[in-house]
């Protein structure tokens, strides 16, 4: 499971933007400073950053790094982060969902600017493209397969895959636009907390899993908070689904 915020989920607890992320503290690596070129909200709580990229600094789509702030008293709380742009791509790109009412790193992060510094450290995580399937993300979870969605695109490769979303409400949904452009009508999306028309209106249960993914005999790619993975996993395996094809961050 990636723990996310875009990063990695679950039992590592390394997410893009776990509901707890800001509690989450790593060792020193290699790192780099680099300084963000554009910031911007694309939700009312996530932001999009776009940062320069250290020369030979490379990662695979799906793939994390811990993030600090390079000011004193932020440069040693690491956090991690989902890269969310093409493998080769001139900038590097992290979407990262603010959590406003922690006194931690994401909010930091909101306050940052074009021209402040970030400091980035080694790659990692489990989340890699096996195969064509079926992506299951609650809210920021969607973060790392960003990346890999548009990855396979590029490499025209998308066909056979789906997206599960789960927000509270539309205006929630990372980048509703471009995955709606990207799968049409392979991209679906299950709202919380408010009743939207023409779309699903629950929480993703057994039922919902039954409803729209009908073949569990494919690859199942789940993120998003770790109650809301285990809760997935397990639906999926009492479904039919095969435990050496549920890909997450363990």
């Amino acid at each position: 499971m990636l723990r996310y915020g875009n990063v990695l989920p679950h039992s590592i607890r390394r997410r893009n933007v776990h509901p707890l992320a800001d509690q989450y503290i790593h060792a020193h690596m290699g790192q780099h400073i680099v300084n963000i070129l554009h910031t911007e909200y694309i939700t009312p709580d996530v932001k999009r950053f776009t940062v320069e990229r250290p020369t030979g600094y490379s990662f695979q789509p799906g793939q994390a790094t811990d993030v600090s702030i390079n000011q004193a008293a932020w440069k040693d709380q690491l956090r991690p982060f989902t890269f969310t742009g093409l493998p080769g791509a001139k900038r590097l790109e992290f979407i990262i969902k603010i959590y406003e009412q922690h006194d931690g790193l994401t909010k930091q992060l909101a306050l940052l600017h074009t021209g402040d510094e970030l400091l980035l450290h080694d790659v990692f995580g489990a989340i890699a493209y096996k195969g064509p399937g079926f992506f299951i993300a609650g809210g920021a979870g969607v973060t790392p397969f960003v990346a890999i969605l548009r990855d396979l695109h590029e490499r025209k490769q998308l066909r056979g895959n789906t997206l599960l979303v789960s927000n509270r409400t539309a205006t929630d949904v990372i980048l509703d636009d471009e995955f709606t452009k990207l799968l049409g009508k392979r991209f679906l999306k299950v709202f919380t907390r408010q009743n939207v028309i023409g779309y699903h209106e629950r929480r993703i249960d057994r039922d919902t899993l039954v409803t729209l993914v009908q073949d569990f005999d494919q690859h199942f790619y789940v993120c998003g908070p770790e109650e809301f993975v285990t809760d997935i996993n397990a639906l999926l395996l009492g479904l039919g689904a095969k435990s050496e094809s549920l890909v997450f961050e363990h």
